[in-house]
């Protein structure tokens, strides 16, 4: 079984290339689910006909649903959250510090996130494809389970686990859950981000940093769609004719451009006259997408770990492989066996290999490819 993600900049039409994405494999004889994290209900408007939340046929062997996060809150979170707040109310601490300590930041993402992975683990599914909210609410979303990883941390360290045994059991469930999640996402074979684009130059220079981000969270992106390329003006004539070749050769450059900048395909779509709704009209969009090609088989595979580590005489080498936008500016901090890497607003604690945990940065090089750090060992480790 295998997820395919579809995020990019709010307007692009990922909602339309994931429904034409699962359309194309339920084609092809797979059993495909389509379901949107999007509050908005676009999918909808896709198949021309009104989804819920549990899958429906819309074709053959082509099922969608729209996931209700604020339902999920309401009929899951509530009732837990209210059960947390009695337990830190019980161990003296104040009403205001009770309810602060039970907010759970970006909850209704979360529990869509759950819902995706439910619906892909007991479903007859091939293929879930996934039609994601804008970027920057996809990267919120995927970060969830390391951020909310630190929130159990938090109530560790205000001991309320230790305190009642039914909080601690509660909290450990979770804790096992968002570790499945983060394992789900970080699965390469299982797991795949497809990020569309439009042919702007705005619209690229997010692309990169989306990927940077990415890798940084250790999910695998393997292909980007151009979409809404404007279509070759060949034999017509007229100021609308002109317009058309010159805005078509501006997008050409701007793809030239990041195609040389990445190796991953970028695959382009024509902008339609007509909005496409509805499954034939949805496969047509794919057979220009994919041409006769199988849709899983035109991604990237996964490509080097996020780190590799090569020895240099006493010294190592450690390479991030983070595909680096232009103008980005990393940073790097040590945060006692962790590395902290921060690119364009993007943060991670990287956990060091053993072998260089006593040893110390002396170098950093960046490159389209990545970062590449020196560790030299210290005065008491040398040889």
């Amino acid at each position: 079984m295998r997820i395919l993600l579809f995020t990019g900049k709010g307007g692009v039409g990922k909602t339309t290339l994931a429904a034409a994405t699962a359309a194309r494999m339920a084609a092809f004889g797979r059993k495909a689910l389509v379901v949107s994290t999007d509050p908005a209900h676009s999918l909808a408007d896709a198949f021309g006909m009104a989804l819920a939340a549990e899958p429906a046929e819309v074709d053959t062997s082509l099922y969608a649903a729209h996931i209700d996060a604020r339902g999920l809150v309401d009929r899951h979170w509530s009732t837990l959250r209210e059960h947390l707040r009695r337990v830190v109310a019980g161990i003296g601490l104040d009403a205001l510090d009770a309810e602060e300590l039970t907010v759970l930041p970006g909850v209704d993402e979360l529990l869509a996130l759950t819902e995706v992975a439910r619906l892909a683990e007991t479903g007859p599914w091939d293929v879930v494809v996934v039609d994601c909210g804008p970027t920057a609410e996809t990267l919120r979303l995927l970060a969830l389970p390391e951020a909310i990883a630190g929130y159990l941390d938090r109530m560790r360290a205000a001991r309320l686990v230790a305190e009642v045994r039914a909080a601690a059991d509660t909290v450990g469930t979770l804790a096992t859950h968002l570790a499945g999640l983060r394992a789900l996402l970080t699965d390469a074979d299982t797991t795949t981000v497809r990020l569309v684009l439009t042919p702007e130059r705005l619209a690229v220079a997010e692309t990169r940093r989306t990927l940077a981000a990415l890798a940084l969270r250790g999910v695998h992106v393997d292909a980007l769609v151009a979409n809404r390329v404007v279509p070759r003006a060949r034999r017509w004539q007229g100021p609308a004719a002109a317009w058309l070749r010159t805005r078509r050769a501006e997008q050409d450059a701007v793809l030239a451009e990041l195609d040389a900048s990445t190796p991953l395909t970028v695959h382009r779509v024509e902008h339609r006259a007509a909005e496409p709704v509805g499954a034939a009209a949805l496969l047509a969009v794919a057979d220009e997408l994919y041409a006769d090609t199988d849709p899983l088989d035109v991604g990237r595979p996964p490509g080097a770990p996020l780190l590799s580590v090569t020895e240099d005489g006493d010294d190592y080498l450690l390479a991030i492989a983070l595909p680096l936008p232009d103008g980005s500016d990393p940073d790097l901090a040590r945060v006692g066996d962790d590395l902290a890497v921060t690119v364009d607003g993007t943060r991670r604690l990287v956990a060091l290999p053993l072998m260089l945990r006593r040893h110390t940065v002396t170098d950093a090089e960046a490159d389209s490819a990545g970062l590449l750090l020196r560790f030299t060992p210290g005065e008491e480790d040398r040889p």
